[in-house]
């Protein structure tokens, strides 16, 4: 018997049991479908977050150690010097000084909002992969003279202005004792929404203090292969501005953002392997499934083998022959589970987008389809094996015998 006789067979064997062969692939399609899916939405939820955050890839942050410095003393604090000193380092695109506070703004009366003030110069949007969602940054000439202007972050524009930013443009409101007019409105980082940016100048001419002291700084890195020479030449040139020899009394730290999200892209890589491990339960599921029927085919169908036998069936045959069906029975329920996978993923990469910004869309992988429908077969062979043989090592007589 050849290879599309053993098919034919088989196909039919199938088909003499519809209901019964739909069901056994349920456990099969529900697993090869949750693979797909939940690849997808983790690669998504991987390529969202890239986009998102993978400009702070370069990005490395200085800011004063709180307290006092590890053996003893206070830590000195970080000035304009530093940061002109910083400009200088050869891994560096550009550094920006940060002086933050708090104050109190208010729009009308009645209506006032604690704010993070934050002054910072015209590279503060470059540098910290910020974006607007109306209006403009404030000038160099904004800086030079002191002026009384703000960038409002969009919880501030959500509680003085109800939430639209275009409202919030050209207003004046007044924060702590003075009155500033708002140029512009900051898109959400999910960091620090609620910040009042303005001039470093200016917050220091009119709220933090007129003094050269920053609380922290920002750095951003030629490249991302030069973060850690980035790393390297801060943590250098500061240590030799503070007179620091001994590394452990460092008082201040410096925090390269790409460590953490490679962290955070391992730890995602891990979620979706351990989901994607649960989903393949169902895969086990289907497997038991698949193997309980075929034994239940194999039962019902002794006389059948043994009148195959007794005409010159050869084992290698009755073998082949339910091996090719628990096969076609996995392999079927495998490019189901394909086509209702894929289904969801394109489904989801058309909804999610419309309903929120913060995921990336699911998407289609290639490697994940492979892989499930590649496992399906196996399962089919695993599966289908015992029955198989135990089908293939029936004596003639018994299994004509067998009622």
């Amino acid at each position: 018997m050849n290879l599309k006789e053993t098919l034919t067979i088989a196909g039919r064997s199938l088909r003499a049991n519809k209901l019964r062969s739909a069901l056994t692939t349920v456990g099969i399609v529900i697993g090869v479908t949750a693979v797909i899916v939940l690849v997808g939405l983790g690669d998504g939820m991987k390529a969202g977050f890239s986009k998102t955050f993978g400009a702070l890839a370069t990005a490395v942050i200085v800011t004063k150690v709180e307290g006092s410095v590890p053996g003893g003393g206070a830590p000195k604090d970080l000035k304009d010097g530093d940061i002109e000193a910083l400009r200088k380092a050869p891994a560096i695109g550009s550094v920006i000084p940060q002086l933050t506070g708090t104050g109190i703004v208010q729009h009308g009366p009645g209506t006032q909002f604690k704010s993070t003030v934050t002054g910072s110069t015209v590279d503060y949007l470059s540098v910290s992969n910020r974006e607007l969602t109306s209006g403009a940054m404030f000038t160099e000439e904004d800086y030079k003279k002191r002026a009384q202007v703000t960038l409002l972050g969009p919880e501030v524009v959500t509680n003085l202005f109800g939430g639209d930013p275009m409202a919030a443009l050209g207003q004046t409101v007044r924060i702590g004792r003075n009155n500033f007019k708002v140029v512009g409105t900051l898109k959400s980082d999910g960091n620090s929404d609620d910040a009042a940016l303005m001039p470093l100048t200016t917050a220091r001419a009119y709220l933090l203090g007129g003094t050269d002291t920053i609380t922290g700084a920002a750095a951003k890195a030629k490249s991302v292969q030069d973060v850690p020479a980035a790393v390297d030449q801060i943590t250098k040139i500061l240590s030799e501005r503070h007179n620091i020899s001994d590394p452990a009394k460092e008082d201040f730290k410096v925090t390269a953002l790409q460590n953490q999200l490679d962290q955070i892209n391992q730890f995602m890589g891990f979620m979706t392997m351990f989901i994607v491990a649960v989903a393949g339960i169902s895969l086990l599921v289907g497997a038991i499934g698949v193997a309980n029927i075929m034994l239940v085919s194999v039962t019902e169908r002794t006389r059948e083998i043994g009148i195959r036998k007794a005409i010159g069936a050869r084992r290698s045959t009755i073998l082949k022959q339910f091996l090719i069906e628990s096969t076609v029975l996995a392999g079927l329920g495998g490019m189901v589970g394909i086509a209702f996978g894929v289904g969801i993923v394109l489904a989801g990469a058309a909804i999610i987008p419309k309903l929120t910004q913060d995921f990336g869309p699911p998407q289609v992988s290639i490697p994940a389809i492979a892989v499930a429908f590649i496992v399906s077969l196996m399962i089919g062979l695993i599966a289908g094996g015992y029955p198989a043989f135990r089908a293939a090592r029936l004596q003639p007589i018994e299994a004509l015998r067998f009622q």
